[in-house]
C-alpha cells in the first residue's frame, strides 16, 4: 500500500470542491476512522484545512500547496520537454 496521506492530498488534489470524510475514507479504500486520524495529521501540518458546509465538514487542500502542486508538475513537463 502507497503512504497514505500522499493518497489524500493526491485524491483533494483531484477534487478541489472539498470531500467529506466518509468519501475520502471509500475513495482511498481505508477505514474511515483511519483516514480520519490522517486527515487530522495533515491538518496539523497545514496540509489541507476543513470547512463546516451545512451539516457536512468537507476538507480541502491549502491553496498555497496546490500552488506547490502545480509548480512541481510545470518543472516535470519542462524536464520532459528539454
Amino acid at each position: 500500500m502507497s503512504d497514505p496521506k500522499q493518497s489524500i492530498i493526491e485524491l483533494l488534489k483531484k477534487h478541489p470542491e472539498g470531500l467529506t470524510l466518509q468519501k475520502i475514507a471509500q475513495l482511498t479504500n481505508m477505514n474511515r476512522l483511519t483516514a480520519t486520524k490522517y486527515v487530522h495529521e495533515l491538518i496539523g501540518a497545514g496540509i489541507i484545512y476543513q470547512r463546516k458546509v451545512g451539516v457536512a465538514k468537507l476538507c480541502y487542500l491549502k491553496e498555497r500547496y496546490v500552488k506547490l502542486i502545480k509548480e512541481e508538475e510545470v518543472l516535470e513537463k519542462l524536464k520532459k520537454v528539454s
